[in-house]
């Protein structure tokens, strides 16, 4: 039995508009996928960034979250081209699809290109943010953040212990004979940082330095994989819906 070339095109039409539909799933899926981890990032650890030299962290987290957000927009807005199978529509759908994929594209490269230099970066400030800024009037951020970073890597100062001794904090009244800030100690108390030894403080090789270095190294790898992989998906989308437009363009004329 002859298949007539309308019957074919028809058929085409059908398998590329299953084919949107199926991508529209992946999409929400990756998306969702997107948004989660860029909100992870600045809810789970968001105290950090006031530790760091520059806003590369954070911008990559909020170009995501963004990304994530107009993904759930932009699902609703194809399936709603495919179902119409309106040009206008798809054209939209098309052009928010490569917004999307240049924004998460900025997002995949900014995290990779500071993951490249992060570990300089910690180096050339954390150090000089520890020991000028802490238990400083009106930095009660930064304090805060180096409490919560020395008890949850288990870790005390910048490179080690030592690097307390020099800081505005332990050589001024307010220290109170402490030579550590308590928040090195093993069980925090009051004034527990009056004794340094390895059993009332964490001495850990590499200080706090590698510990969020670390920390940021794999965040940055989960925010740099994610946005180009969710970016390169968006390529067979815009693939789908060029196609499908084409289709649809032949079929009206």
């Amino acid at each position: 039995m002859k298949v007539s070339k309308d019957d074919q095109e028809g058929w085409l039409t059908v398998c590329f508009k299953y084919l949107l539909f199926g991508f529209n799933f992946l999409f929400w899926v990756g998306g969702a996928a997107v948004l989660g981890v860029g909100v992870w990032t600045l809810v789970e650890k968001s105290d950090y960034l006031s530790l760091l030299a520059s806003s590369t962290f954070a911008a990559s987290a909020y170009i995501l979250v963004v990304a994530g957000s107009l993904v759930v927009a932009t699902g609703y807005l194809g399936c709603c081209a495919v179902i119409r199978e309106h040009r206008s529509c798809l054209s939209l759908y098309f052009f928010c699809l490569l917004l999307i994929f240049t924004i998460e594209l900025v997002a995949g490269v900014l995290a990779y290109v500071y993951y490249q230099r992060v570990s300089e970066e910690l180096k050339q400030h954390l150090n000089l943010t520890m020991a000028e800024n802490y238990a400083q009037p009106g930095k009660e951020d930064i304090t805060l953040a180096v409490d919560r970073l020395q008890q949850d890597f288990k870790c005390c100062g910048s490179n080690n212990s030592g690097d307390w001794l020099r800081s505005r904090f332990v050589t001024s009244a307010q220290a109170e004979g402490r030579v550590v800030p308590d928040s090195c100690c093993k069980t925090s108390t009051p004034l527990c940082g009056r004794r340094d030894h390895p059993s009332n403080i964490y001495k850990v090789e590499g200080g706090c330095i590698s510990k969020l270095e670390r920390f940021l190294a794999d965040h940055l790898l989960v925010i740099g994989a994610v946005g180009i992989g969710v970016a390169s998906l968006q390529i067979c989308g815009m693939v789908f819906t060029s196609c499908l437009y084409r289709r649809i363009k032949m079929e009206t004329f």
